[in-house]
């Protein structure tokens, strides 16, 4: 109960400050309101570190929404780029973020655990949207942008579901998916803004 009043505490001063608030649809006891979820989704805010779930539908749902933007901006980026390099990463991307998924379904089913399927939240989607408009001579810069604020995202909400999280089989996939992002990060940043 205290650390939902910090929680809370902490994402009012975020909010505060600027405007750079929490959640884009978090799901569970630690959502602030719905209201402000919408509100933020629609300026385009990415999930903020300190706002990571620490419920299990959170994460669940977060980690879902993540893993299927991930997959479906690569398979729309295959559809057009004719940069070998990029194609690749968007390769490991797809087979990436489907072996994610199951790491957590897995994780989710040992702790009898119902997994819904995956939706994108509101700037998932204008990100997918954003990558599948794109002409082919300006699809590989949009991808490496949307790719790293996506990642950004996700390394924040597996690092911060692996180290506050309720459910012990999600906290060690979260912590095990942790190093993979970090990694793609790594190859997103050897790719120069265009």
């Amino acid at each position: 109960m205290r650390s939902f009043f910090l929680f809370t505490a902490s994402a009012l001063l975020l909010a505060g400050c600027n405007g750079s608030d929490t959640s884009d649809n978090q799901v569970g006891a630690n959502a602030i309101s719905a209201n402000s979820a919408s509100e933020m989704a629609d300026q385009g805010v990415m999930a903020d570190p300190v706002a990571a779930p620490t419920d299990a539908s959170g994460y669940l749902a977060k980690a879902g929404g993540g893993d299927m933007f991930e997959i479906e901006s690569s398979k729309a980026l295959l559809e057009k780029s004719k940069d070998a390099k990029l194609r690749d990463f968007a390769q490991m991307m797809v087979k990436a973020h489907q072996q994610s998924t199951a790491k957590v379904k897995a994780a989710a089913a040992e702790a009898k655990l119902t997994v819904a399927p995956p939706s994108l939240a509101p700037d998932q989607q204008t990100m997918l949207d954003e990558i599948k408009a794109a002409s082919a001579d300006m699809i590989d810069a949009v991808y490496i942008k949307d790719q790293k604020i996506a990642h950004d995202a996700a390394l924040a909400l597996h690092e911060g579901y692996a180290s506050a999280g309720d459910t012990p089989a999600l906290k060690q996939a979260a912590a095990q998916i942790a190093p993979v992002v970090k990694e793609h990060i790594a190859h997103l940043a050897a790719f120069p803004a265009k």
